[in-house]
């Protein structure tokens, strides 16, 4: 699929929800806070206590799950519409759930080991791919597209980094378990570290061409998202597992605007007079139900997988829980930003109609948060 059909000018500023909020969120507020850490030199975040991450996962990790369940789950014909999504794969990852667990209870897990790295896999296309999802939309709202070559390079950088997030989450599982790790994880853990360099020139070198032809560089909330995504891997790389609570707060954050603003666009077409009433209770219902779930989901089961060593079995089934969370939302969120929707396309952008004819021009505009784009 291609990035942007056509170039076109709008009256600016054009935002999801404002200039300044989408910079923040797209991974400026990232950027202010991880680079900063990431210069002190600190080998440990033990300054972050468990009480301030467990409020920022309820805060901000767990309402971006469930506003993407609010969107795919919203009535009965968005349901049978994609039942692959919403009905086969929950399906299938509650057998395996369950022999998963009761596997674990008469020997190792590994049955729950190999579902944590399909979950990293997973999250690893997923970080990638929103971002593309996120500098193809910030375009798109400034009237910019990438041509052929400038989106494969970009995009080439980020699958170099996807297979960065891969070999590191193999590596941080052998490190957080007592099973050995094979020879080849390390040297191959090293390379793919060294090919960030590839990475960055790739990317690079899809920017400058950008600029080269249209004679301005891409928006700078585009920029910053592809310069986050680096900054993020850095933090893994430096923390770990802590490293990776943080940058998944960080993810959540650049996503939960684009849900929030199918939401509101939807409730100013019913009653543009109770919108701002209606998205506080759309607010505090998403909080409300992210504070249930985080009950199920202790927080030592999001920052580690190391509990399953010793084969403790109230460990396991939190630890499973969230990889069905995980592992779901990735195809909840195919289902929801495919430009083959067309409601969803409509309810994305219909903020924009003010725009006049020039917005009209565009006919297919790029889905907002996806790591599921595809040609």
């Amino acid at each position: 699929m291609s990035g942007l059909p056509t170039e076109v000018l709008r009256p600016r500023p054009a935002a999801i929800l404002s200039p300044i909020i989408d910079l923040l969120c797209v991974g400026g507020l990232s950027i202010i806070v991880l680079v900063p850490l990431l210069l002190s030199g600190r080998d440990q975040l033990e300054f972050v206590s468990l009480g301030a991450l467990a409020g920022a996962q309820i805060l901000v990790n767990m309402p971006h799950f469930m506003a993407s369940y609010r969107i795919v789950y919203r009535d009965k014909a968005m349901i049978l519409r994609h039942k692959w999504a919403t009905l086969g794969v929950p399906a299938l990852l509650v057998l395996y759930i369950l022999l998963a667990f009761r596997q674990a209870q008469h020997g190792p897990p590994l049955l729950v080991g190999l579902l944590i790295l399909a979950s990293s896999c997973y999250l690893a296309w997923h970080y990638t791919g929103q971002v593309w999802g996120m500098m193809a939309s910030y375009a798109y709202l400034e009237g910019m597209k990438y041509e052929p070559t400038e989106r494969w390079l970009i995009r080439a950088s980020l699958r170099f980094l996807l297979a960065w997030h891969v070999v590191w989450a193999v590596h941080i599982w052998f490190t957080q378990t007592s099973v050995a790790e094979p020879a080849w994880v390390e040297p191959l853990y090293q390379l793919v570290t060294a090919g960030g360099a590839i990475a960055i020139g790739l990317g690079a070198a899809g920017l400058v061409k950008v600029r080269l032809r249209a004679g301005r560089w891409p928006p700078v909330r585009a920029m910053v998202a592809w310069l986050a995504i680096f900054v993020w891997y850095l933090a893994l790389m430096r923390w770990g597992l802590a490293g990776l609570f943080l940058v998944q707060l960080f993810h959540a954050l650049q996503y939960l605007e684009f849900p929030a603003r199918v939401e509101f666009n939807r409730a100013q077409r019913r009653n543009p007079g109770s919108a701002a009433r209606h998205m506080l209770v759309y607010a505090l219902v998403l909080l409300g139900v992210s504070v249930l779930v985080s009950r199920l989901v202790p927080l030592g089961a999001m920052s580690s997988v190391a509990t399953l060593v010793g084969n403790q079995l109230r460990s396991v089934m939190p630890v499973l829980f969230l990889a069905f969370i995980n592992i779901h939302h990735y195809f909840t969120d195919g289902v929801i930003w495919k430009i083959s929707n067309p409601e969803v396309r409509q309810e994305l952008f219909a903020h924009l109609e003010a725009a006049g004819p020039a917005a009209a021009a565009v006919q297919t505009p790029p889905r907002a948060a996806s790591r599921k784009r595809k040609k």
